[in-house]
């Protein structure tokens, strides 16, 4: 694979705390301006440029992207952010309780995207694509990185702890507790020989930054008639992280209406394709089954029928997909229907019984989380999962280091 140093855009050291801000699509507009009050420094004032204008303005307006750009603008020329003297690569460790990963901060080529040598298992929702493809083009840089990760190597392992026992560039605790620790990597040379051994990369999380990212290197590379493939358009931002150095929690389910049946009667029809155990457990134990909330009380499924064994249908998501939302629940297409919603395993079961109980959902689900193996394997078989089928814990920071296109 190919990896490139760039010359990041940064917080200045004492202001890194301040500037890093949660990715873009894990926040409301109401919760990103919450989060950013009283901190003018904050990146989500770029990310979430909506919070600086009228409450109600629609967040794919014109005003929207022109304020993200006079923010970054602004935070570039008052030294809020300040330009590296030389390309770089950067390590970034995040540590969420006794869970430490370290990825690699480089510049991944757009062409390795295109011919699916950076492989996807989701797909993007074309205003969602749109949306980050005008955000890259008008602020003429990459704000958020892609969440990439790749198969463990151990050269890239050894290569890791040299530079982690060094002294870092930034560490601080977010206001979630997450500590961020970041260090600048200046013999590049030997971390880009290292990644040209590495077969793939898989993106785990951000497939909407890294299409938008190649949507806007090819139009660049169409406009350009001197094109090389080297111009700083050709590359998107991103930190790569070996497989094993990753955390997945579930996503989780709720359903907001049963439609014209009862709950009675649902469970009625569940009970044909499943075993239903009603034994308090909020968690399932192993992959193959499924936790279910409904009327206070937590029961498992467990499938009468074989669990399919091709990539995608042995996924938990697919069986609660396949058997229970769409046939019972009429619940087809789960990226545009109004009766689901989806909760991130971060927010724990209690989160599904409390949306049950007080009535914002009439039956929750509660998953086994997908590995990475299974991410792989479906990425590698060129197929794609079910919407919001991975929750990678913890986020990467935005604001931390920005890649500009020029």
């Amino acid at each position: 694979m190919k990896i490139n140093p760039f010359k990041a855009w940064r917080p200045a050291p004492e202001k890194a705390g301040d500037v890093a801000s949660v990715p873009y699509d894990v926040v409301t507009t109401k919760q990103a301006a919450a989060l950013a009050a009283g901190n003018p420094d904050s990146f989500l004032h770029v990310v979430r440029a909506e919070i600086d204008l009228p409450e109600g303005t629609d967040i794919y307006s014109d005003v929207v992207y022109a304020k993200a750009k006079e923010n970054l603008q602004r935070m570039m020329a008052d030294g809020t952010l300040i330009r590296e003297e030389a390309p770089r690569f950067y390590l970034y460790s995040q540590q969420m309780g006794d869970h430490l990963q370290y990825g690699v901060v480089a510049g991944c080529h757009i062409e390795d995207y295109e011919n699916g040598l950076i492989k996807i298992h989701e797909k993007t929702r074309k205003v969602k694509e749109q949306d980050r493809t005008r955000y890259v083009d008008e602020l003429n840089a990459n704000t958020g990185p892609v969440f990439l990760t790749c198969k463990d190597s151990d050269l890239i392992g050894s290569l890791m702890e040299q530079i982690a026992a060094t002294e870092p560039l930034y560490k601080f605790t977010a206001p979630d507790g997450i500590i961020h620790t970041v260090w600048i990597i200046e013999e590049t040379g030997a971390f880009a020989a290292a990644f040209a051994e590495v077969p793939a990369f898989y993106v785990a999380d951000g497939h909407h930054r890294s299409a938008s990212a190649a949507a806007v290197g090819r139009a660049r590379r169409e406009a350009n008639p001197n094109h090389t493939g080297d111009e700083p358009y050709n590359w998107f931002l991103a930190v790569i992280f070996p497989e094993s150095q990753l955390k997945i929690l579930p996503y989780n389910r709720v359903v907001l209406s049963l439609g014209n049946q009862t709950a009675e009667e649902f469970t009625a029809k569940l009970s044909e394709g499943f075993d239903i155990s009603y034994n308090d457990i909020s968690t399932p134990k192993q992959s193959g089954s499924v936790c279910m909330y409904m009327d206070g009380k937590w029961s498992t499924l467990t499938p009468k029928e074989a669990i399919p064994s091709d990539p995608v249908g042995a996924l938990d998501v697919s069986i609660l997909q396949d058997r229970v939302l769409a046939p019972l629940l009429g619940i087809d297409d789960p990226r545009e229907s109004d009766d689901i919603d989806f909760v991130g395993g971060i927010h724990g079961t209690a989160e599904l019984e409390r949306r049950v109980d007080e009535g914002e959902a009439v039956v929750a689900f509660s998953l086994y989380p997908t590995t990475i193996a299974q991410l792989m394997d479906v990425a590698d078989a060129g197929l794609l999962m079910p919407p919001k089928s991975t929750w990678f814990e913890p986020k990467l920071r935005s604001g931390l280091l920005v890649n500009t296109l020029d």
